[in-house]
């Protein structure tokens, strides 16, 4: 059963002036990809609720972010062509663009919602398969990559428990 790639975004916050702090994505061949964003000089919103779920300060990001032209750039060359999943769409999608905007540059790749590939039956076990999953892995901290992983590894659970086969 081919998996779509599964991507998600940490944050600043939620609503407006939130943006992009850390982008992951987990692909079928089991390739990952993370990195934390240096913020654009614009980029002043903090929520310090966010940051404790994802536990990234605005310290680490201004020593160990990469420039979101950068991190375009290099999700542009991986994901080229791509439908790319996620589960928090309206937010991602919203970061995404800030993050593409601030840049002057446009995603290579089509952001989708993972919910268009849960049937019924995936819907019904997606909670309780994903917590099961979380606790195989242990994830001590909340992050882009870790959760994107996690997200795949459900998608395939819960549609092998369900018979189905994904049409991405």
């Amino acid at each position: 059963m081919p998996l779509p790639v599964i991507i998600d975004i940490e944050a600043s916050g939620f609503g407006r002036g939130s943006y992009p702090v850390e982008i992951g994505y987990f692909a079928p061949d089991g390739e990952s990809y993370c990195t934390l964003i240096l913020p654009e000089p614009g980029w002043t919103h903090w929520d310090s609720s966010a940051e404790k779920v994802h536990g990234i300060t605005r310290e680490v990001l201004a020593s160990h972010g990469k420039p979101a032209a950068e991190v375009c750039l290099a999700l542009n060359r991986s994901l080229h062509g791509k439908k790319v999943y996620c589960d928090g769409w309206a937010h991602d999608y919203v970061w995404l663009a800030v993050m593409y905007d601030a840049v002057g540059l446009i995603p290579s790749f089509q952001l989708k919602d993972l919910r268009e590939l849960l049937s019924d039956c995936s819907k019904s076990l997606w909670h309780p398969t994903r917590a099961l999953i979380e606790t195989r892995h242990a994830m001590r901290r909340h992050r882009a990559s870790g959760d994107a992983r996690i997200l795949a590894e459900t998608l395939l659970e819960t549609t092998r428990q369900c018979g189905g086969d994904l049409q991405i």
